[in-house]
């Protein structure tokens, strides 16, 4: 094997890799997209059609979906824009090696504390919240249209936006690290037709963030005072104080963290044994 041999070979793996890149992360917004999940098994049924009337003979079908086929992604293309769009500017945003400021330990305890007596406080006064906490996804394009504070977040500040005297309090709040950095966000909400029909606007608009980013969505609901939160387009419903902080925590925690910690917890496993 001589070294233009090699040179192409490398060339081809390259190649090869980049395309199974490509597959993987187009396969990855569309199942954290609930639209494109849609139109992904459509054209997997209209595909399915076609073979089976190719293989049975049906004339007419068959030529009805060569016409589908050939136009059908401009069609697509033309009425899905807004979310082909959205899907482009995600990429845009996202950032491999991750973007939001990585929280210390002391700094993650004291974000979640915070929250943790806001959300009683709200609870008990049945006072309907948002409360998004940006992650990996950049959420710029709602930051900018909500009203920025970038503030330090504090339980005294968090109530006070979500009183229903407060013009902003219709809207959702934006947590970056430690800081709010802006509230009245509004959010697109779930068409995810799996979810109930009672869901207020809140869940949804919490579902639909998370659907479209790496968000962690917390809710609290005005009419009954109970507490969700929303990760990966999933909705977890009424749950305690001590489940949300448990879950805010751990999910903010970096991945490499986790690791030193599961690591930590074999060792001592270890040492228990001998």
């Amino acid at each position: 094997m001589n070294f233009t041999t090699l040179i192409g070979l490398i060339k081809k793996i390259v190649d090869i890799c980049f395309v199974w890149i490509v597959i993987y992360y187009v396969l990855k917004n569309i199942r954290k997209n609930v639209k494109f999940s849609m139109i992904f098994k459509g054209i997997i049924v209209v595909i399915l059609i076609k073979i089976i009337s190719d293989y049975f003979g049906f004339v007419t079908v068959g030529l009805l979906l060569e016409y589908v086929i050939t136009w059908g992604p401009l069609a697509l293309i033309i009425i899905f824009q807004p979310e082909i769009r959205t899907a482009l500017e995600q990429l845009g945003k996202a950032n491999l090696l991750g973007r939001h400021k990585t929280l210390t330990v002391n700094e993650r305890e004291k974000v979640v504390t915070e929250l943790g007596v806001s959300l009683e406080y709200l609870r008990k006064n049945r006072i309907g919240a948002l409360i998004v906490f940006e992650r990996d996804t950049s959420l710029l394009n709602y930051i900018e249209k909500a009203k920025k504070l970038y503030a330090e977040l504090s339980n005294e500040l968090l109530c006070s936006i979500f009183f229903p005297e407060n013009p902003l309090h219709d809207g959702g709040v934006i947590i970056q690290g430690d800081k709010i950095t802006c509230a009245g966000a509004v959010f697109p909400t779930t068409v995810d037709m799996k979810f109930s029909k009672r869901l207020g606007t809140r869940h949804r608009a919490a579902i639909g963030i998370t659907e479209e980013s790496d968000a962690i969505a917390v809710v609290v609901s005005e009419e009954t005072g109970r507490i969700s939160v929303a990760i990966g387009g999933k909705l977890n419903y009424n749950l305690s104080i001590d489940e949300v902080k448990l879950m805010i925590l751990e999910e903010l925690m970096p991945k490499s963290e986790t690791f030193i910690v599961e690591n930590d917890e074999e060792e001592d496993d270890i040492d228990e044994i001998n």
